[in-house]
């Protein structure tokens, strides 16, 4: 069975209308975060005194599988020893002058759930950011803990969250809610389906992904993070290869690159093999190393005959230029999705 590309579907309304709930779910991802920083105002308050009323903490430890994320915005930035640890429970040495974050914006993971238990009897000042009355919370309750609820079960909204408390005790980089969700709602805007394919970046680059194989590229932390996060979009959109990686794995995939062959017929019934397009999120990172490294990239790219397409994000922190990638990607790979067809 043959699958092609059909980009007209993408200003199509009847093909737009049958992805409306995925595409009002992205839409709706600025809406999402002020929804949970509205639900969490008072107990972020609460967790912040707790805070200011006790010593710096020794070490962050940030639990769950979702932890990562976390590890990826703070690290950076935290003046005091920071530890991601996906696993279940806690390292060894995690105690009373130990501040433990975690993010479970579903609730329901027993390992999480046996991880913030484990920090309560330690006696660890605790943050968790899960719903109310879920496995997660009810393992929370503590003299040291706070619950952030959650209500959206969205994993970069209840991310914000955590990292808005962060930043106000100093822990953290600036990561104002309404900052993230302003970036959010600017993507959602640029990339509506209302948007014709002409003036739409997410479509432009599902155009560019029809034929390809993505090779995607983030230079700082968050932005790899981001295009791992969008790889794995494109390759549940598509059923495709869409890979991400520091620049020395990608960097041999592009350069074994055959040139494209100009005897090629575009018309003919033979499939014709997907080359690689280098899809680099930019988030205006201006550090030496990853303008070096963005450099031989794109220069690489450019001997050997593969396209390269770049994603910037124009907010100011950090935490929104990454929700900003994050999204567009997200939008690119669901038009990639609305405009293969199968014969």
């Amino acid at each position: 069975m043959a699958t092609w590309f059909d980009e007209s579907r993408l200003d199509d309304e009847t093909a737009l209308a049958q992805a409306d709930l995925r595409l009002r779910a992205l839409a709706e991802s600025g809406a999402r975060v002020r929804r949970e920083a509205v639900e969490a105002e008072a107990a972020l308050a609460q967790a912040v005194g707790i805070a200011r009323d006790q010593d710096r903490p020794r070490a962050v430890v940030a639990a769950g599988p979702d932890s990562r994320l976390l590890r990826a915005a703070i690290e950076p930035w935290c003046p005091v020893p920071f530890v991601a640890w996906p696993n279940p429970g806690l390292p060894g040495w995690a105690g009373g002058l130990d501040l433990v974050v975690v993010l479970a914006p579903d609730g329901g993971d027993v390992g999480t759930a046996s991880a913030v238990a484990e920090a309560v009897r330690r006696g660890c000042q605790v943050v968790v950011a899960a719903p109310e009355r879920s496995l997660v919370a009810d393992h929370a309750a503590g003299r040291w803990s706070t619950v952030l609820p959650s209500a959206s079960r969205d994993q970069l909204a209840t991310a914000v969250v955590v990292l808005e408390y962060l930043d106000r005790v100093d822990l953290g980089p600036p990561a104002d809610h309404e900052e993230v969700a302003d970036a959010l709602d600017r993507v959602a805007f640029s990339c509506s389906p209302h948007r014709d394919i002409a003036v739409n970046p997410a479509k432009i680059l599902a155009i560019a992904l029809a034929d390809a194989n993505p090779v995607v590229w983030g230079g700082s932390v968050l932005a790899a993070r981001a295009a791992r996060r969008v790889a794995e979009s494109i390759r549940r959109a598509s059923g495709r290869t869409a890979i991400a990686g520091d620049a020395e794995h990608l960097l041999p995939v592009i350069e074994a690159t055959q040139p494209r062959d100009v005897f090629d017929d575009p018309f003919t019934d033979e499939p014709a093999e997907l080359r690689p397009v280098l899809v680099v999120l930019d988030d205006g990172a201006d550090d030496a190393v990853v303008r070096e490294l963005r450099g031989r990239l794109m220069a690489t790219a450019n001997e050997h005959g593969v396209r390269t397409e770049v994603v910037e994000a124009d907010a100011t922190s950090e935490v929104a230029r990454y929700a900003s990638l994050l999204l567009s990607g997200r939008y690119a790979a669901e038009y990639l999705s609305i405009g293969l067809v199968s014969d």
